[in-house]
């Protein structure tokens, strides 16, 4: 398998495609595929692509990331003004911005966007006005028209976000340009939800943005990074390991553990790569303090920590005045472990979709799988409400299909789990990890752990053909929300075809929802709204009242969504 390109910045990804001329840039998405098939090589901090057999291009990359428009070399006669680095640029990861070394004065730029005026400034206006356009052109054109010059507009716009102190809509943005180059290269952990959840929070801060003040103008500028807050000392317990591997290029492991209280705690350790280093990272020593204890190990231990650091979503630092030793763990079944258990599931649940930790601490009975559009999903029932629970990856490098297929061949079986919500109409997580299906004392971490069919109880039999999942009488919001991911991936051209949407308006007035009619209308309208001027020709798009049409749909399902997914825990 060849090396990965290293991350670039976003930066440097807009520069090069923007010095390119306009014929140049017309060919760029052929080049990018062009280069993508050509072999690469690592050497130290430097990668070289042959882009033909006299041909290299060079991306040096010191600190794990390119960072200007130099760094990125081409011995093609053309050069510097080829098309070799704007593709380069474009079929690379892009880098976090804020993995660069903290300035001097990051202090004082926090402390002073603390006690900035109740408004947005009229630059932030201005900028986040940017980041509206390009991110309603990317919507517009929907993935397959998405190419590298959209990606490199909406990259731009997010590092000029960035540079006026709108962290949460650059970090969006990014996200977005990430995702649509998953998408465009089939990549296999890619998901449509994702991207459009992305447009829809970048859409979103831009909307409210210019109109904000106090406390919700805080929260939608965002912040550069993490605050690290000392929190004294800390004694946790180890609840389990996950892999993380990022379609941005970012891999590793991540531990949870709690404290007495029940507070979660994460220890990771993440950094440019791909699946081998997230699988590889688990067996890794933690990076705190002077422990020895790897991610694995710390998983089913304990630790305690002095000096502690730590983040507003509780991930702990590993600054030089942080000491960590090993301590003794706890099982699931034992306290304090076992208090995250009891606490109700109708409780966890709604403490997930208003903002809090996503994990969900169940007691679940496995029945079967089933077979959906993206896969086999393992069946459960938790306390008489019907779960599907989900790979949390679909990399064949990570064990997380194998071992869901394994588990539903071990029908009747009761155990304890952890899983991340997967907020749905229906009842759905992510399984993350479960104690061992026939030995008590273990515990095993689906994305790392490899289950065997010896590791199964021995009545257990062959996995069973998966059934289709029956559909249920809910409510036809689909309606809606099919039209509001056809957008994403297809764009206006997708709406704007021919067609009676009447008949889903009058299913969805029939069921109550009025409102989810008449924003469908709207969509299609807003699609389908091509003027023409007084010599018979089409006038261009209303970019923004496409945008307005699609962010009021998303919005508007988003929340029944919200609604529906406690709705059905709880009933």
């Amino acid at each position: 398998m060849s090396p990965q390109l290293p991350p670039v910045a976003p930066a440097v990804t807009a520069a090069l495609v923007a010095a390119l001329s306009p014929r140049l840039r017309r060919r760029l998405d052929s080049g990018v595929a062009k280069l993508a098939d050509r072999p690469v090589v690592r050497d130290g901090d430097v990668v070289r692509i042959a882009v033909d057999d006299d041909t290299d291009l060079e991306l040096h990359a010191p600190g794990g990331a390119v960072r200007e428009a130099d760094a990125v070399r081409c011995g093609c006669l053309l050069a510097p003004d080829c098309l070799h680095r704007a593709a380069a640029a474009s079929l690379a990861p892009v880098a976090e911005e804020t993995d660069s070394p903290a300035g001097p004065d990051d202090s004082a730029t926090e402390e002073a966007a603390a006690q900035a005026p109740e408004t947005a400034s009229p630059k932030q206006r201005a900028t986040v006005r940017a980041v509206q356009l390009a991110a309603s052109a990317v919507l517009e054109a929907g993935t397959d028209g998405a190419g590298a010059v959209l990606q490199a507009e909406l990259l731009r716009a997010a590092h000029t976000a960035r540079l006026a102190g709108l962290h949460r809509a650059a970090a969006t943005a990014v996200s977005v340009v990430t995702a649509l180059r998953a998408a465009r290269a089939a990549d296999p952990a890619y998901r449509l939800t994702d991207l459009a959840a992305g447009l829809y929070d970048v859409l979103c801060v831009a909307h409210r943005l210019p109109s904000a003040s106090g406390g919700e103008l805080t929260a939608l500028r965002g912040t550069a990074r993490q605050p690290y807050r000392p929190d004294g000392s800390l004694r946790l317990y180890g609840l389990f390991s996950e892999p993380v591997l990022t379609t941005s290029g970012y891999a590793g492991a991540v531990t949870w553990t709690a404290d007495a209280e029940g507070r979660l705690y994460q220890v990771s350790d993440v950094a440019p790569g791909g699946a081998g280093r997230a699988t590889g990272a688990a067996d890794r020593a933690v990076r705190i303090g002077d422990t020895a204890l790897t991610h694995r190990e710390l998983a089913r231990a304990g630790l305690a920590v002095s000096g502690a650091t730590v983040s507003p979503t509780g991930r702990l630092g590993a600054g030089a005045g942080v000491r960590a030793v090993r301590a003794p763990g706890a099982g699931w079944h034992e306290e304090p472990s076992a208090r995250l258990w009891a606490e109700p599931v109708p409780d966890q649940i709604a403490r997930a979709l208003t903002g809090g930790p996503d994990l969900l601490f169940l007691d679940v009975t496995l029945t079967g799988t089933a077979a959906e559009a993206a896969g086999h999903c393992l069946l459960a029932d938790c306390a008489g409400v019907p779960l599907r629970l989900t790979a949390a990856h679909d990399d064949p490098a990570l064990p997380h299909r194998d071992n869901l297929r394994l588990l539903s061949a071990a029908r009747g079986t009761r155990l304890r789990v952890v899983a991340r919500l997967s907020p749905a109409p229906h009842p759905r997580a992510e399984l993350l990890a479960t104690e061992h299906p026939t030995r008590s004392d273990t515990r095993l971490d689906i994305g790392l752990d490899r289950l065997t069919g010896a590791d199964l109880p021995t009545t257990a039999a062959t996995p069973p053909e998966p059934l289709p999942v029956p559909v249920s009488d809910e409510a036809p919001i689909h309606l809606l929300r099919r039209r509001v991911h056809q957008t994403v991936s297809g764009g206006r051209p997708v709406l704007a075809l021919p067609g009676d949407t009447r008949a889903d308006a009058r299913r969805l007035r029939r069921s109550g929802l009025a409102t989810a009619a008449g924003l469908l209308t709207d969509l299609h309208s807003a699609a389908a709204d091509r003027a023409h001027d007084v010599f018979g020709r089409l006038r261009p798009t209303d970019p923004d009242r496409f945008a307005r049409a699609w962010l009021a749909a998303a919005h508007y399902t988003t929340e029944v969504d919200r609604a529906l997914c406690l709705a059905a825990w709880t009933s």
